[in-house]
């Protein structure tokens, strides 16, 4: 007799065989669904930020028991991490100077631990490091972030400089994962640990994209007016949708791995 599909198993499949634009709906579709759950059960939603700088230290501590337990950083970009550091630094230091509050312990905490992880990976693990894969320009990341920042920044009374490193945090968060995703892109094999680590990524991505929009609704628009005028307002949230879309189709297959049962996550060509 032959076994009852699992109807994960059986949903999972009916997505696979759709075409893109309808799987691009469907994650539409999806997301928006949980943003209606998320602002019906967080009443304070300033509180889907600290779930996202939590589910971020989740993902980096399943970096350092990688790197700790296994003694290897394969797989692992070293630019993303650098990337991550930066604009952690970037925006910690703004928020020294603009707006010292709770999110100012939890970028320090995120930035020491991110900095250890650069430092394992350069130095401790330095022979299991895939350099050959690791091969995304970041200048052609960083570069178009700080002229960007430049043009489009904070109209606030704050000094110019501190709206222009604002401004460059924000958008160099949005894409400093692109190296982490050359990286699968180019091995098509990923590790568990490591799919865990982008796939938190992810999530933290997608809790601080709701924070932002689910404020902005809250507020009625207000707090785009509170960010300034110009362009600035929408190229905030612009920057967290696209970070949250980046990791969307790897996300996709994550689960997907999961639901068939997979320790080991295999991407399809051209996924990320």
């Amino acid at each position: 007799m032959k076994a009852e599909k699992n109807p994960i198993q059986s949903v999972m499949a009916w997505i696979r065989r759709q075409p893109p634009k309808v799987k691009a709906f469907l994650g539409v579709v999806t997301a928006m669904t949980v943003l209606v759950l998320l602002r019906v059960i967080v009443h304070e939603h300033d509180n889907l930020f600290v779930a996202s700088e939590a589910v971020h230290a989740v993902g980096i501590a399943v970096l350092i028991y990688k790197l700790t337990k296994e003694k290897t950083c394969a797989g692992i970009s070293l630019k993303t991490q650098e990337l991550t550091a930066l604009f952690l630094a970037v925006r910690l230091y703004c928020s020294f100077v603009m707006e010292f509050d709770l999110h100012t312990f939890l970028d320090s905490a995120t930035l020491v631990t991110t900095l250890w992880v650069v430092y394992m990976i350069r130095f401790k693990l330095r022979p299991t490091y895939m350099e050959d894969k690791d091969n995304f320009a970041i200048y052609f990341v960083v570069i178009p972030c700080a002229v960007l920042s430049f043009f489009i920044h904070p109209s606030t009374r704050h000094h110019i400089i501190n709206r222009i490193s604002w401004a460059f945090c924000v958008y160099l968060e949005a894409v400093s994962v692109l190296p982490q995703l050359r990286v699968m892109q180019n091995t098509k094999i990923v590790e568990p640990f490591t799919a865990h680590y982008v796939f938190a990524l992810g999530i933290a991505r997608f809790l601080s994209c709701a924070h932002w929009i689910l404020q902005v609704l809250d507020t009625r628009g207000r707090l785009l007016t509170a960010l300034g005028s110009g362009l600035w307002p929408v190229m905030v949230l612009i920057s967290e949708i696209v970070q949250t879309f980046i990791l969307a189709d790897f996300c996709y297959y994550y689960v997907q791995s999961l639901m068939g049962g997979q320790l080991v996550l295999r991407l399809p060509s051209g996924v990320v």
